[in-house]
């Protein structure tokens, strides 16, 4: 089978040469096909990844303000959450507890605003 020498916009910001590869192959290697997908990939990610980073930060705080590490549940200011970087408006999901009232979760954290300025700060018991 002949040489078929393919270049692609991954394989010229790549390694700027062309090179013969299999007419059967889309790209020359595993870096170019990487390359390629991960440029395809990047504008949509970018979005995802912002939001992640915050709800990765604000589990990361809740986690922090939990006096000890097998605790449940702990008291603080919002003051002391919004210092520490904490954005309330990303949570992964909420639910009610028995009196009613709404629990803002990041992940197996969660917190619950008890007043204007107290929330309070729990931990999910997982299975694990």
């Amino acid at each position: 089978m002949p040489a078929v020498f393919l270049r692609t916009k991954a394989l010229i910001k790549a390694t700027a040469t062309a090179i013969p590869v299999a007419a059967d192959k889309k790209f020359c290697n595993d870096y170019c096909r990487n390359t390629h997908n991960n440029h395809l990939n990047s504008d949509g990610n970018n979005y995802v990844r912002n939001i992640n980073h915050c709800l990765r930060r604000n589990r990361r705080i809740l986690a922090g303000l939990l006096p000890l590490p097998h605790s449940t549940i702990a008291k603080c200011s919002k003051q002391k959450l919004h210092s520490k970087g904490f954005a309330f408006s990303y949570f992964t999901h909420t639910q009610r507890n028995k009196k009613g009232n709404t629990v803002h979760y990041c992940y197996e954290y969660g917190y619950l605003v008890l007043t204007d300025e107290r929330v309070m700060i729990v931990r999910k018991k997982t299975n694990t």
